[in-house]
């Protein structure tokens, strides 16, 4: 009854919010940023919204409500999936994966100048058309935060990750390398001393990387792409004047974090289950022992892995007695097992709804980490780029997975993890400990970010979230002033008592020796 009220209350909020002109630029190449941006979108779009999307895809079903508009980024995404495809074999290497991590903001170009640059784009650049609001996703495209300047737009930042080192400066959010793994680790939550250490000086080194190299090149990007006059904006000025920043997280996958209040949590904002097809549910059915689900996301396919781990794990689930499916991305898999069922391409949430399903192996993406909390399914994860091992280890701290790494992979280790998984009840409790708590809410994920965004367009920016931090100078935010000034008291202080007691000493001295004379002389 409260749920009904609460949307009730968010649905006529939405129907006092007048239409308004929303651009959204995705332009990553990626099917797990479209799926989260066109959720968003199709959501405002549904509200009534004048909704414009910029991305590499199409969208085959627009909304019936509102008006939906789709400038498609044409040719750009065999160049990022084969930079993906490059930089995640990169990443297999092991030992080199966080010398990789840190190479992450040098490569900001990549994403930024195929965008700006292309004929789609800048015909929308100078059409002198403007929106109410601009929403970016945040990953290494800071120069599409100066669109906010060119259409004379609030901005608001969508996140795929959790909090970073690229965000958290952007609104003043509170983030210290003591309790907080930055996004490209792989620390879990409660990080030993070793670990902060590495932490701290991870920390330092991609903040340095960033003002080194990523904002130059997004600020010459814009220089370079945006008509004039706008192209002599000071990027700086875009890059803190966030209004809003949706984060696709939720404390249930997790410890929770400090958030300032311009952050909103909309983990789960993509989940919409669906009908299962007739053969996914037969085969699901008839699974009486149990199902093994197994998908390395959609920048990892199995089909690329080592020879050595492919032969592992099919010799691993050859002798299960439960039946695995396995997201394949070839007609034909050498040596296939008769209890393993393969797809290119498999609905994954509605994979994960059905009870039969006992362990997810994945990569450890955070769209796989919030379907499977949401879910209820304990996973093994194998973790490979960008943020999957952070995720993987914080799965494995919170006590609802098991890390395990492509190099450590055999067939005796990963017949062991799944003997673990399914024969130990505590990860499948956990799992499901943590389901309702996601669930758990007074309103939908998509509801919420629908809010928020009208709340920026009904308060104009609504600067009232803006915290003091962004009116400070670094050293200021520091107290490194402070400190100065208490140094420098102290210091005077000490050279005054040094002088005074000097001073005291002569006069002593003086008055010792005179009185030593006079008794002398009488």
């Amino acid at each position: 009854m409260m749920f009904k009220q609460v949307g009730l209350y968010v649905i006529l909020l939405t129907s006092a919010c007048e239409s308004a002109k929303i651009l959204g630029v995705f332009p990553i190449a990626m099917p797990s940023r479209y799926i989260l941006g066109n959720a968003l979108l199709r959501g405002l779009a549904e509200a009534g919204h004048d909704v414009t999307m910029v991305s590499p895809f199409t969208e085959k079903d627009p909304p019936k409500n509102g008006s939906w508009r789709d400038i498609v980024l044409t040719g750009i995404t065999n160049e990022h999936q084969d930079y993906i495809r490059k930089f995640t074999k990169f990443q297999w290497l092991g030992q080199y994966a966080s010398l990789s991590a840190m190479i992450t903001p040098i490569t900001a170009s990549f994403i930024s100048e195929p965008l700006l640059n292309h004929t789609n784009m800048q015909k929308l650049m100078k059409s002198g058309e403007k929106f109410d609001i601009v929403i970016v996703c945040q990953f290494l495209t800071e120069a599409t935060k100066a669109l906010s300047n060119l259409f004379d737009a609030h901005l608001i930042v969508f996140s795929s990750f959790r909090m970073n080192f690229m965000l958290n400066h952007l609104v003043g959010n509170p983030s210290l390398p003591s309790y907080e793994p930055e996004l490209l680790s792989s620390f879990p939550p409660g990080m030993s001393f070793s670990q902060r250490v590495l932490n701290t000086l991870y920390k330092f080194v991609m903040n340095s990387l960033l003002h080194l190299f990523t904002y130059p090149i997004n600020d010459r990007a814009v220089k370079k792409y945006f008509p004039s006059p706008f192209n002599q904006v000071d990027l700086n000025d875009a890059l803190y004047n966030v209004s809003l920043i949706l984060h696709n997280y939720h404390v249930s996958i997790s410890s929770p974090l400090p958030h300032v209040p311009c952050i909103i949590d909309i983990g789960g904002i993509h989940i919409r289950p669906w009908k299962l097809p007739d053969d996914l549910q037969e085969f699901l059915d008839n699974a009486k022992e149990g199902v093994i689900y197994m998908s390395l996301g959609s920048n990892v396919n199995s089909k690329d892995l080592p020879l050595k781990s492919r032969t592992a794990i099919l010799n691993t689930f050859s002798k299960l007695k439960l039946k695995v499916l396995w997201k394949w991305e070839d007609d034909v898999m050498p040596g296939q097992p008769p209890n393993v069922k393969i797809g290119k391409w498999l609905p994954q949430q509605d994979v994960l709804a059905h009870p039969n399903i006992k362990l997810f192996i994945t990569q450890g993406g955070l769209l796989s980490i919030i379907e499977t909390v949401y879910y209820g399914v304990p996973i093994i994860a194998i973790p490979f780029l960008a943020d999957q091992p952070l995720n993987a280890y914080t799965a494995q701290k919170e006590g609802y997975g098991i890390v395990l790494l492509l190099k450590d992979l055999s067939e005796g280790k990963l017949s062991s993890l799944i003997e673990e998984i399914l024969s130990n009840t505590k990860y499948t409790e956990e799992a499901k400990r943590r389901s309702t708590i996601m669930k758990d809410r007074q309103i939908s994920p998509l509801d919420n970010a629908v809010y928020w965004v009208e709340y920026v367009i009904r308060h104009k920016g609504a600067k009232h979230l803006r915290v003091q931090y962004l009116d400070l100078a670094w050293y200021q935010y520091y107290l490194l002033d402070v400190f100065a000034f208490i140094l420098i008291v102290i210091l005077v202080a000490c050279i005054l008592l040094k002088i005074s007691a000097r001073c005291v000493r002569y006069i002593l001295n003086k008055f010792i020796r005179n009185r030593f004379t006079k008794e002398k002389d009488e």
